[in-house]
């Protein structure tokens, strides 16, 4: 159950598929040489897993801040993006400028070998702690990890920067202000009677629809200096209602001339019809 145990054991699975990988003729067996990159890929995946819990345990108020993320494209955000980080540093190192221009991947070269020295001092010296004290973390382990996990994040960043094109401040500003619409639009709702809270806890299938349906109007009209303001110009507004600004502007007027009783109306119909 050690997690230092665990990592030795983890570190030993790499060493050994990376040897047979060096033994390996892959024009001769290129079969063989694919199943071994497979192999490969699996146990340096299980090895950064068990890095990580260690870093949690060892140094969990000295971890390099992650807030970056939150800038990345939501399909980039998957389970192996470490791996994949690794897997890039590797390729940078040995000249293989993959899905980037070589100019960028020359420039990013100098983090990618710090970054893979780093983590095979880490390597060593968890290795050498898990066969002598493999119950403690003294200052040269924590050293070597709180260096490791700096130098991953930044070329995390400059790596994905480089390849897309990340949100800026103000992106990601009205994209929280659309969290929050949504967030005010649910509490409204939930006010009037148009939802239930039972609906909301069984993830009731409608609410996909109904949800965004209620917040066009609240933004419209409850909400008007929020994400949905048309003063605004479409290049100011969110993405993800700019393309629809000149509707937005029909369906507000239109809003306008409604009264109490009828909006209301229209918001229940929106809350049942598919």
């Amino acid at each position: 159950p050690r997690l230092l145990s665990q990592f030795f054991f983890a570190d030993e699975r790499v060493t050994r598929v990376v040897a047979e990988i060096n033994g390996l003729d892959a024009e001769q067996d290129p079969q063989q040489y694919l199943v071994l990159l497979n192999q490969l890929h699996l146990s340096q995946a299980h090895l950064l897993a068990v890095l990580e819990r260690i870093m949690e345990e060892c140094i969990p108020t000295q971890r390099h801040s992650r807030d970056y993320l939150v800038k990345f494209p939501e399909e980039l955000l998957v389970d192996n993006l470490g791996n994949h980080m690794l897997f890039a540093a590797e390729c940078l190192l040995a000249g293989t400028f993959l899905e980037m221009e070589e100019s960028d991947g020359a420039q990013l070269r100098p983090q990618a070998r710090n970054l893979l020295c780093s983590l095979e001092l880490v390597r060593t010296v968890l290795r050498e702690q898990s066969l002598s004290q493999p119950n403690s973390y003294p200052e040269p382990v924590r050293a070597v990890l709180i260096q490791f996990d700096r130098l991953f994040a930044e070329f995390e960043l400059s790596y994905v920067s480089s390849l897309v094109a990340v949100k800026s401040p103000d992106e990601i500003y009205r994209q929280q202000e659309i969290i929050v619409l949504f967030c005010e639009t649910v509490e409204r709702a939930l006010h009037l009677g148009y939802l239930t809270q039972e609906m909301i806890d069984g993830y009731e299938p409608l609410l996909m629809f109904t949800i965004p349906r209620l917040a066009v109007i609240s933004g419209l009209l409850i909400y008007p200096e929020g994400p949905l303001s048309l003063e605004r110009s479409p290049e100011e507004m969110s993405r993800v209602f700019s393309p629809f600004y000149n509707l937005l502007k029909k369906i507000r007027d239109l809003l306008r001339v409604l009264s109490a009783e009828e909006l209301c109306l229209l918001e229940r119909s929106l809350c049942t019809a598919e």
